[in-house]
């Protein structure tokens, strides 16, 4: 098991040939066939990733596991891929979500079956390649084609009405993507023909050039993280998408925003990058403190952890815009925890869903009467939510928030207030949803998790529990990436190195 052997490919195109085998074999009539094979996939497609976890090199600078062949001679494009300490913990934890979405969908989709497990694998795969992909063309051709089985699955198996939430989804994402394509031609012709991300970083361009290159990015990027004020999509989309939906959503494809601005933003930008952070900062602590605000307000439960999914990934901005090592690193953690956390929240809301069918808050209470087990997972991820100790989420909240108190104190302080309030929102709809006495009927009558459901919940709980107790896993690969990527901005011609 060597850097020379193609698992970055298996871990791309492993799901998405079993998502295209089921897609076109497979029927409703055959509903545990098909689901089993779709198990099949996604566990191949994680045992991919192992090697590349356990064969990463943290003490080598620069991308590993590389694979490069030729792919459009026309334009000098090439099928490269590789990861680095940026992007290594994407790719497993991307195959593991997955693995999780076909448990939590096992008994509750009904209708086309072989569809809805087909389009997961395949978005799946094209996701790993957005994280794995060296080439720009190769990036941005799995980045926009994640679009489109994400609008299948919130527009066939949404709620009410899916129909609008998937076009708004994608009309934002896909305008900001544009500008994207348009910096892409441009990087292209300055560096002599080549679509090469390495050789972009090192350009040198006037900062003017810089400036517009940023927001071309920053409005692709930005939006799908997303950053207030363009975040409008995601409550919508939470909402009206299915369980295993607003699992990616919320785990994975938010990442891909982020990821963005440390794979081009920063290094292609990095004179930009400094003149425009305090804006950047500016809009994090918005989305940390007005989002974390508007989301105590909430009523529905999706709804409710979409906003704090914004709150959150404002923390990883944050992290990115204060050009310091342990902020930075804070942002990463940050990311990784969010994915399993948030995924851990909206399979919660999904499973009352599935027998209540109704997230609205006042609908519940009394829940850990009925559903103990349950009720018992629920509050772990809760806790993890707001950030408590020895937890992933307190991990990524607490390097950030220290790195900001290096950087200027105020904005720390402001960060801070995330610690307040994600412990008001998330506790304060576990006490309605699961104390006090049995609200009504529909409680009385819960039945409490089953052996899938638990086995969901403690897949997603090990890692938030390990994660928090012992995050060394997560920083020591990243420290060497994070190292070279901030000296290279601190190089700038209006840097000063934090």
């Amino acid at each position: 098991m060597t850097n020379n052997y193609p698992w970055l490919s298996l871990a791309i195109w492993i799901p998405i040939a079993f998502g295209v085998f089921i897609l076109g074999a497979g029927r409703d009539r055959s509903a545990g066939v098909v689901k089993a094979v779709a198990l099949a996939g996604s566990l191949l497609g994680l045992l991919a990733t192992v090697p590349v976890m356990s064969g990463f090199d943290p003490a080598k600078a620069g991308l590993q596991f590389v694979e490069k062949v030729p792919w459009i001679d026309r334009v000098n494009a090439f099928y490269s891929l590789g990861v680095d300490g940026l992007s290594l913990w994407f790719v497993p934890l991307t195959a593991f979500i997955t693995v999780v979405v076909v448990i939590a969908g096992w008994e509750v989709i009904q209708d086309r079956v072989a569809q809805y497990f087909a389009a997961f694998l395949i978005l799946s795969g094209l996701m790993v390649g957005v994280f794995a992909a060296a080439d720009g063309l190769l990036f941005y051709v799995f980045f926009e084609a994640t679009l489109i089985p994400m609008y299948v699955i919130i527009g066939v198996w949404g709620g009410p009405n899916r129909v609008y939430a998937a076009f708004k989804f994608f009309l934002y994402t896909l305008l900001g993507s544009l500008l994207m394509l348009v910096a892409l031609v441009y990087l292209y012709h300055g560096a002599g023909g080549s679509f090469e991300i390495a050789a972009w970083h090192r350009l040198p361009l006037p900062l003017q050039a810089q400036e517009l290159l940023f927001l071309a990015f920053f409005a692709a990027f930005a939006v799908k993280v997303p950053m207030w004020p363009v975040h409008t999509w995601l409550p919508d989309a939470h909402v009206e998408a299915p369980t295993g939906g607003s699992i990616v959503l919320a785990a994975i494809m938010l990442k891909l925003g982020a990821y963005g601005f440390l794979r081009f933003s920063l290094p292609i930008a990095p004179d930009a990058s400094r003149a425009l952070a305090g804006w950047v900062i500016a809009l994090s602590l918005i989305a940390v403190v007005y989002i974390g605000f508007v989301a105590l307000v909430q009523k529905d439960m999706k709804k409710l952890v979409a906003y704090s999914s914004i709150a959150h990934m404002g923390f990883v901005t944050l992290g990115f815009f204060m050009f310091g090592a342990v902020a930075t690193e804070g942002a990463i953690v940050q990311m990784i925890s969010h994915g399993f956390v948030s995924g851990a929240m909206f399979f919660c809301i999904g499973v009352l869903y599935d027998r209540v069918h109704s997230r609205n808050i006042s609908d519940y209470g009394g829940v850990v009467n009925t559903m103990p087990k349950f009720a018992s997972f629920m509050l772990l991820f809760a806790m993890a939510n707001c950030g408590l100790p020895a937890t992933s989420g307190f991990v990524g909240e607490f390097l950030v928030i220290l790195g900001a108190v290096k950087y200027d104190f105020w904005i720390a302080a402001i960060a801070a207030t995330t610690l307040i309030l994600g412990a008001a929102y998330s506790l304060w709809m576990y006490k309605r949803v699961a104390f006090g006495a049995v609200a009504n009927h529909h409680v009385a009558e819960l039945k409490d998790i089953n052996l899938r459901e638990g086995l969901a919940l403690v897949l997603l709980a090990v890692p938030v529990l390990w994660f928090g107790v012992y995050p060394a896993p997560l920083t020591e690969a990243m420290h060497l990436s994070v190292a070279d990527l901030l000296h290279h901005v601190a190089q700038s011609k209006i840097g000063v190195a934090q």
